[in-house]
């Protein structure tokens, strides 16, 4: 029989709180995982609160049901399965959204991947494509470890309007960046793998299509019936995890068995003693902690820029709303807006007999965030307005209103990222194999990707410390 091991997670968000799940499931019995989170509550940017008496997403909203790359069920409703939640998964019951352009609401066209067209002729309603720019050169668009920023293919190959109409405000919905500073390789990943072996941007993009496995019909996305709170509970009681909310860790200090945590206040803290981390907070922070065991990993992971966001979510009373789940809004139009959901419309569980919607616009773009300087009052009152002039009609006053401010809450990945992640990562294995990273800094965003980071580093953490056991 193995003995017990002490194992510190470093960060209370999904990432963390799934590492603490896989440790319990594999790590020899009597294992002590502690969680320090220095927020009060567990679940980073999963917060599930309530506006006008109804439970609603103050951070993400849902998760992808399928792995893009196998067409297996995702890392995240693996996890659901594990907590036994997999009959609280619903999908949304309507998908169809919208672009926000020349001053009215258009369909997003179909047949794109991440607003990258396979097909131009399908996009003419809201951007003209570059006439005969995706040309075949005779060899691949991108070399076998090349990285490009999206902004800099699609333009060359599609023109500009692509981009500014379409990529850009789909890329912006997820990472409130912009098309031209953002890595393919990261956050288009399948695009790029066929981008390796196609000639033409077209063909890169109905190749990466057609290697994604999806059942005909098959639901994209889904939520939990309770809200994502629910998944940060049953995670957190299915690790077994002692959790200390309101715990900031503020060195970390190689020992002759492993590490010394300082926790808590400057002047008076407490010396943790434990046989491995991991560390799953965002970079900079993270880098902080690694400066004096890992100084070369500290600084490559350190200079990952963050943006922030606001989301604003009005409870109407029976406005005039389109039969969408919601519409982008690109930069160029000029709206402080970049996105807004329409959350009982688009998901029909949430949807009330006494005809109040919950309507969510998120504001704030990277190297743009004097927008989030702005009191609530005032950009509750943007946001009423800016959504009245888009949908075209005046829009009732809310009879509730919630502003969720998440500051630093995107990772920005620039061209080479992954590469730099990687090489980062194989130097802190060599030099320190009980300590770990995981996270959306290091892995990508959603909730898929944060889940299959926490595991994987658990698993590292298991194989570094001597295999699993009971």
């Amino acid at each position: 029989m193995r003995q017990p091991w002490r194992v510190a997670i470093v960060g209370g968000g999904i990432t963390g709180l799934a590492a603490a799940v896989r440790l319990r499931d594999r790590a020899p019995a009597g294992t002590e995982i502690t969680v320090y989170e220095q927020s009060g509550a567990l679940g980073g940017k999963l917060r599930t609160g309530e506006i006008a008496g109804q439970p609603v997403e103050f951070g993400a909203e849902s998760f992808l049901m399928r792995d893009s790359a196998t067409g297996a069920d995702s890392a995240a409703v693996t996890l659901v399965r594990r907590l036994g939640l997999a009959d609280a998964i619903v999908h949304p019951t309507v998908g169809q959204a919208a672009l926000a352009v020349d001053g009215g609401l258009r369909p997003i066209p179909g047949g794109t991947l991440v607003g990258v067209p396979g097909d131009l002729d399908r996009v003419a309603t809201v951007a003209t494509p570059a006439a005969d720019a995706d040309r075949d050169g005779g060899r691949p668009l991108l070399g076998a470890d090349e990285d490009v920023a999206v902004g800099a293919l699609v333009r060359d190959r599609f023109g500009d309007q692509v981009v500014d109409r379409l990529v850009d405000p789909m890329l912006g919905g997820v990472y409130a960046g912009r098309a031209d500073d953002l890595s393919l390789v990261t956050t288009m990943p399948a695009l790029a793998r066929a981008a390796r072996v196609e000639h033409t941007l077209v063909g890169a993009v109905r190749a990466a299509q057609a290697a994604a496995p999806r059942a005909p019909g098959a639901p994209v996305f889904g939520t939990l019936a309770g809200g994502l709170g629910t998944l940060v509970a049953a995670a957190a009681r299915a690790g077994g995890a002692t959790v200390r909310t309101d715990a900031a860790v503020r060195e970390l200090h190689p020992t002759a068995t492993g590490w010394r945590l300082t926790v808590g206040p400057t002047r008076d803290p407490e010396l943790v003693d434990v046989d491995a981390v991991l560390l799953t907070v965002p970079a900079r922070p993270a880098a902080r902690l690694l400066a004096g065991p890992a100084p070369e990993v500290a600084a490559a992971v350190g200079g990952l820029d963050y943006a922030s966001v606001a989301l604003v979510t009005l409870a109407l009373p029976e406005p005039e709303l389109p039969e969408l789940s919601g519409f982008l809004v690109p930069a160029t139009e000029g709206l402080l807006i970049k996105a807004s959901t329409f959350f009982t419309t688009k998901w029909g569980h949430l949807r009330r007999p006494d005809g109040i919607a919950l309507v969510r616009a998120s504001v704030g773009r990277y190297g743009d965030e004097t927008s989030l300087q702005l009191t609530d009052d005032d950009l509750v009152a943007t946001v009423h307005r800016e959504l009245s002039k888009v949908l075209g009609t005046p829009l009732p006053t809310p009879v509730a209103r919630h502003v969720q401010r998440w500051g630093g809450a995107l990772p920005q990945y620039t061209p080479g990222h992954l590469d730099r992640v990687a090489a980062a990562r194989t130097t802190l294995r060599a030099a320190h194999p009980t300590l770990a990273l995981a996270g959306a800094g290091y892995d990508g965003v959603g909730i898929p990707v944060c889940v299959r980071s926490g595991e994987t580093a658990a698993e590292e953490i298991i194989t570094a410390l001597g295999g699993s056991g009971s």
